[in-house]
């Protein structure tokens, strides 16, 4: 099969990866891409233009499309691409409000029956003031709308957190969600469906905040790791059936079926696990880990989902390694991150056995050369028979990477690998 994918991110460099590592995919297409992905695979798009992104699926004859951003998907993206005749991996403009409002998304759990935080809606900051009161601290405040993984503040400070309600109500239609905190350790868990059949992946851990020790603003994601050790062994099953099961039934039940990846974020509390937040797309760094662990071959599993036949793929089949991947961020980044960097480094730091980079904010200039174009320039992934050895093969990777003013964690899955390096 011929596969387009929608993005420019790592996320939809590691799908190019996956998929082309697939025998029953002959040609992957990315549009937009970026730097990572090569020249004559690479075409222009506005990912967020349902008909442009259409027209293109039809002018290469693509028998598959895979839509990577969320912004694309709530625009209707996978609506205009099945007009067309063509098989999609991504829910509808509909099916994807339950990434596009915090709001929806409470509701379709409410009527499944999914345990999640108590939270209240707010249209005027006294509504604010009133929710955050009753929930008390650490405040936790969410941007009803898509927020580019940046809508989110958890804070003990109360004018933080109103000054962050605030600024979300002043723009049109604004609205926010406050919600009570939930205490415990955070798992990403990707779930396939078709909407009728839900397949789990490995859960992952992403890490969001830009500095070291969780410090800092909220960021798309820093780094990220799979396998989780210290994670219940039946988790993935649990949230197949008990979350994303209901949710997509509920979906349905609605007429508006869920066909792609629903991301669970999740929250293991000492009361069991509540769904933090879901994402109608893979997320990003931890699309990056989990791919770099699934054996099963990705465009057969994605196009069984997208053709309503999941329930005849089957189950993803995992490598016994551990991956890690660091993000390595430009300069100002999340605030205002510079643009125009050259990036050196690069072949040096796949010379790493065991690692590998995939490109997000990046582009060529005009003599070739690799530079920034804002935000977060790469993910860097490295693989190995353990978490520690995996992480310290990313590091290395990473290390030899040089680009001014570019930052990244050093401290993304150092608790998760303490145990082995004891050992």
């Amino acid at each position: 099969m011929d596969v387009l994918v929608v993005g420019s991110g790592a996320r939809e460099h590691a799908l190019y990866r996956a998929l082309t590592a697939d025998s029953a995919v002959e040609s992957v297409v990315v549009a937009p891409g970026n730097a990572g992905i090569p020249a004559g695979r690479r075409r222009p798009v506005d990912p967020a233009s349902p008909r442009s992104v259409a027209d293109l699926a039809a002018a290469i004859r693509a028998d598959l499309v895979v839509v990577g951003p969320e912004a694309p998907l709530v625009a209707g993206v996978a609506d205009a691409v099945r007009e067309r005749g063509i098989a999609c991996f991504g829910p509808s403009a509909e099916a994807a409000r339950i990434e596009g409002s915090k709001a929806f998304a409470k509701e379709v759990m409410a009527a499944a029956g999914v345990p999640t935080a108590l939270a209240r809606l707010c249209t005027t900051t006294d509504q604010v003031d009133v929710a955050l009161a009753a929930f008390g601290p650490p405040f936790v405040v969410k941007d009803d709308g898509l927020a580019g993984g940046k809508g989110v503040v958890v804070t003990d400070d109360e004018a933080a957190a109103r000054a962050h309600a605030t600024s979300c109500l002043a723009r049109p239609g604004g609205r926010v969600v406050v919600e009570r905190y939930l205490e415990g350790p955070e798992v990403s868990l990707f779930c396939v469906t078709d909407g009728v059949t839900v397949v789990p992946l490995a859960p992952a851990q992403d890490f969001k905040r830009v500095g070291d020790g969780d410090v800092g603003p909220n960021t798309g994601g820093m780094g990220a790791y799979s396998p989780l050790p210290w994670a219940p062994p039946a988790l993935a099953q649990e949230v197949a059936e008990r979350i994303a099961g209901p949710v997509v039934t509920e979906l349905a039940r609605r007429g508006t079926p869920f066909a792609g990846v629903l991301y669970c974020g999740l929250a293991l509390t000492p009361q069991g696990v509540r769904v933090i937040e879901f994402n109608a797309r893979f997320g990003d760094p931890e699309t990056q880990v989990v791919l770099a662990r699934l054996a099963t071959p990705l465009g057969t599993l994605v196009h069984a989902a997208a053709t309503g036949r999941l329930h005849l793929a089957p189950l993803p089949r995992w490598r016994r390694e551990a991956a890690v991947t660091v993000v390595i961020a430009a300069e100002g980044y999340p605030s205002a991150p510079v643009a125009g960097d050259v990036v050196e480094g690069l072949t040096e730091a796949e010379a790493v056995p065991g690692a590998y980079v995939l490109h997000a904010g990046t582009d060529r200039d005009s003599a070739g050369r690799v530079v920034t174009t804002g935000g977060r320039v790469l993910s860097v992934v490295g693989t190995g028979p353990d978490l520690a050895a995996a992480r310290a093969t990313a590091y290395e990777a990473v290390e030899r990477i040089r680009m001014r003013g570019g930052h990244y964690r050093r401290d993304i899955c150092a608790a998760a690998a303490a145990p082995a390096l004891r050992t």
